[in-house]
């Protein structure tokens, strides 16, 4: 009507667009373009190719229907394992909730608590596990920790007004010390797990991981801020109140092995590395000469995991069981932990040379399976000459004296 309206000529459909009104189907995709006919000014397809292509296109959807069928089945799968472990989960929830937690001084060391904790610990439980299990032997209170972090913001404000320096029992610690101490930990910040947000400038937690750290500055002057502090204190933000994180940040800084690495004690990290090279040689001696032959030591990736306690280094539900056990077990799980990585990629390692091998210890794949991981910290044997880890340790520094 509106070419009529306006005497605009019909115009005939071109060659092309007539094949494909006279099409008895539109092809879903690309796939079914081979069972078009040809355009009219081109010679009809043959019947053998046009009955090749047919059995071609039938190929294909068998193909794809597999493919969907495989799709469909891998799909259930992994709904059936993750209603699995939901259902694991609940069940150690409602376990560690009405039967450890309020009889933890005579059930933290049975056997069935053990087993139940190397599992690892459910997420909602975590954080009460954590500190009874690290424990308080320095007796801090929330009020302590108020006051330390009232400290804090007053060394701050100084700082930035470029007052005089703050009168405390820290005395001893310059303003510059003090003043390279909290800028770092305003660096450190910035970089602590990048990847989740919540740490950064904005973020919902900037501030209580600030508080901490600057409020631990004041607790141990003698210590201060240390890089690799600020992963330790984040991953207890992320299971813990925030007094409650200082309180279990503080203790466990405590303990002799991260004391050792934190005040930098030399001799000390020395022997704890020279502990860690007889277990090494009695579980892998073979990546233990490759490792000798290339001259890489255990500072070169031991330090990194032991001062952010893996949490840097593994992915964060990872690192978060390795805590449940290390809660369990102390230092001695750091370093069997070290063994199992080095285990779980031994073949891979023993072809690498120096530089490679450093690079790929500093960044560990990101997918690695949580059971895998485990079992091969498992296979990991902490006696050597039927002496364990803290005989060892103990040996090596009464021969260091």
């Amino acid at each position: 009507e509106y070419e009529e309206k306006t005497g605009r000529a019909h115009r005939p459909l071109s060659p092309k667009q007539n094949v494909r009104k006279n099409l008895d189907f539109e092809p879903l995709s690309t796939t079914a373009l081979i069972l078009e006919d040809r355009p009219a000014n081109l010679p009809a397809k043959p019947a053998e190719e046009a009955q090749k292509h047919r059995q071609q296109y039938e190929e294909m959807v068998v193909q794809a229907k597999k493919r969907e069928l495989k799709e469909a089945q891998k799909r259930k799968k992994q709904l059936e394992e993750r209603c699995k472990l939901e259902d694991s989960i609940g069940n150690a929830v409602l376990t560690w909730n009405n039967e450890i937690l309020p009889n933890w001084e005579t059930m933290c060391c049975s056997r069935k608590v053990r087993e139940l904790w190397w599992q690892g610990i459910p997420p909602s439980v975590r954080g009460k596990v954590w500190s009874l299990a690290i424990g308080n032997e320095l007796n801090i209170t929330h009020e302590l920790y108020d006051i330390c972090l009232s400290r804090a913001k007053e060394k701050w404000r100084s700082l930035s007004t470029g007052g005089a320096e703050v009168e405390c029992e820290d005395a001893g610690f310059s303003a510059a010390d003090r003043e390279a101490s909290l800028e770092l930990i305003k660096l450190d910040i910035s970089r602590t797990f990048p990847n989740l947000c919540i740490f950064q400038q904005g973020g919902p937690y900037h501030d209580t991981l600030h508080s901490i750290l600057g409020a631990y500055t004041c607790y141990r002057p003698d210590v201060g801020y240390v890089q690799g502090m600020s992963f330790i204190a984040a991953v207890l933000i992320l299971n813990l109140d925030t007094a409650d994180a200082f309180i279990a940040f503080s203790n466990l800084l405590n303990k002799p092995c991260q004391m050792a690495f934190f005040r930098v004690d030399h001799g000390l990290m020395l022997t704890y590395f020279a502990a860690f090279e007889v277990f090494f040689e009695e579980n892998l001696p073979k990546l233990f000469a490759h490792f000798k032959k290339n001259n890489l030591t255990p500072d070169i990736y031991l330090i990194d995991w032991i001062f952010t306690l893996y949490s840097k280094s593994l992915p964060l539900d990872l690192a978060c069981r390795v805590w449940d056990v290390f809660c369990r077990d102390g230092e001695e799980f750091l370093f069997r932990t070290a063994l199992g990585i080095l285990k779980l990629f031994e073949d891979i390692l023993t072809k690498m040379d120096f530089i490679h091998i450093a690079q790929f210890l500093t960044k560990l794949p990101e997918d690695l399976p949580s059971e895998e991981f485990f079992t091969s910290i498992a296979a990991i044997q902490m006696q050597s000459r039927n002496k364990k880890w803290a005989q060892v340790k103990r040996i090596l520094i009464f021969e260091n004296r």
